[in-house]
């Protein structure tokens, strides 16, 4: 079709986005739409997370969240009794040190490969894949 009918159709190559996530940087599918998810937030926690994406927290916790901490894909900004007198202090205010919850954020190495990706479904760059490379941009 003529381009000015579908101007951008870089979804296209969204089947490339996960092969090359999980050739390159050993991440499954559910992995990385978390990382595409939370990729512009400071920081989040798993509560917010399990809202905004109906999933269930333990489940999130248990699946993905603690296997992207341990692979260094994500990492603990604020720990439980980390809470002190500090400006973040007063932005949760109603937590105590007893139910503080963890605040998770995206590590650089992670922010980097996410960056990496979205230049990809761009088109700024080539997908490098170990199959088919001659059937994608």
């Amino acid at each position: 079709m003529h381009p000015r009918h579908i101007p951008d159709n870089c979804m296209k190559n969204l089947i490339f986005l996960y092969r090359e996530a999980n050739e390159r940087y050993g991440l499954a599918r559910p992995e990385l739409d978390i990382l595409l998810f939370v990729y512009d937030l400071e920081f989040f926690t798993v509560a917010y997370l399990a809202k905004t994406t109906g999933k269930s927290e333990a489940q999130l916790k248990k699946k993905f969240i603690y296997k992207l901490v341990n692979d260094g894909f994500l990492y603990k900004h604020f720990d439980k009794l980390t809470p002190s007198q500090s400006v973040e202090d007063f932005f949760f205010r109603d937590e105590t040190k007893y139910n503080y919850r963890v605040r998770y954020a995206v590590t650089q190495r992670g922010r980097g490969i996410i960056a990496r990706l979205y230049s990809k479904m761009r088109g700024d760059a080539k997908f490098n894949l170990s199959l088919h490379d001659e059937q994608h941009p």
